[in-house]
């Protein structure tokens, strides 16, 4: 598989990484032999670059996998937590999980605008210069973070959502569109920061038009690799053939079987996906969180655009 140079950190990745949230206890829930299996085909068919992150849980799958692969991936993990204390705490605890001494990149997770994060960027530096992490940087749901970030000097990479009909993208306390989010990008990318984009299908809400949302995507020249979340063996290896020209122009999966889910870790219980429903099949339980009625659900997909934390996708 056709590998590229991040930036300017000398990293080398696939044109593919494979985000392992899909396998975890927060999505498919996979047995650690199984997560594991998926993970290492993906290994096997080329890709060599792993998104993962300390509020995942799936370190284990990794280091797992591992044994069943020639040589280690590059790694990415990330953490949410905005201390000195939360950083170091989540690069040491990576580190071990994985059994290994440096981890490739490692980043703030899920940059906000108007977050408070100094102490957790300075632990990232402070690692770097150990030699615990090679790159750092941020990832983000914003394009005004990503605008923000651009002129930074410190930051190595950036972690950015885009997909072709800008499902997720946000700007302030708004919406932000797909023009906007490919200015910023590029702005990064021409500064020499490594790109490398999520939710390519929007959470699985345009797996329905593959080929679109593939085709924009790869069609980004300030993109450098697309991190895509693998589930099963078959999904690794569309996505193999897709970069080898082996698919054909209307090609499409089947996405018949696939529910509505929202992440608990991500939902803020708006009520957002609640007042957009059309068959009331969205709620908000007892813990305040937004909940799904499969019974109820058509799966239509008019809930995902308004959310705000892109907490709704199709599994």
């Amino acid at each position: 598989m056709k590998r590229v140079i991040l930036g300017k950190t000398g990293i080398e990745v696939s044109r593919i990484g494979m985000g392992v949230l899909t396998v975890g206890a927060t999505q498919l829930n996979l047995s650690l032999e199984q997560g594991a299996a998926v993970i290492s085909h993906a290994l096997n068919q080329g890709i060599n670059f792993i998104d993962t992150a300390q509020y995942y849980e799936t370190y284990d799958y990794i280091r797992l996998a591992f044994n069943n692969c020639e040589s280690k991936p590059i790694i990415c993990s990330k953490c949410l937590g905005h201390t000195h204390s939360d950083m170091e705490y989540a690069i040491e605890e990576a580190l071990k999980s994985l059994e290994i001494d440096c981890i490739d990149i490692f980043l703030m997770h899920e940059v906000r605008p108007g977050e408070l994060r100094n102490g957790a960027w300075r632990a990232l530096l402070e690692a770097k210069k150990a030699g615990k992490v090679k790159a750092i940087g941020i990832s983000t749901h914003h394009v005004d973070i990503v605008e923000e970030y651009a002129d930074n000097q410190q930051v190595d990479v950036i972690f950015p959502l885009i997909n072709c009909d800008g499902l997720g993208i946000r700007k302030g306390d708004g919406t932000g569109t797909r023009q906007e989010m490919e200015e910023a990008i590029k702005k990064a990318h021409d500064n020499g920061i490594g790109i490398f984009s999520m939710k390519v299908f929007g959470g699985g809400h345009l797996t329905g038009k593959y080929m679109e949302a593939m085709n924009y995507v790869f069609s980004l020249d300030c993109v450098d690799s697309v991190m895509m979340g693998f589930g099963k063996t078959e999904e690794v290896d569309t996505a193999v053939k897709y970069l080898n020209g082996e698919l054909s122009s209307d090609f499409n999966p089947d996405i018949s079987q696939k529910k509505t889910y929202i992440e608990p870790g991500n939902c803020e219980g708006c009520g957002s996906c609640v007042a957009r429903c059309p068959n009331k099949a969205m709620y908000i339980g007892s813990d305040d969180m937004a909940h799904v009625d499969d019974s109820l659900c058509l799966t239509c997909g008019y809930c995902a655009p308004v959310c705000p934390v892109r907490a709704i996708i199709l599994l």
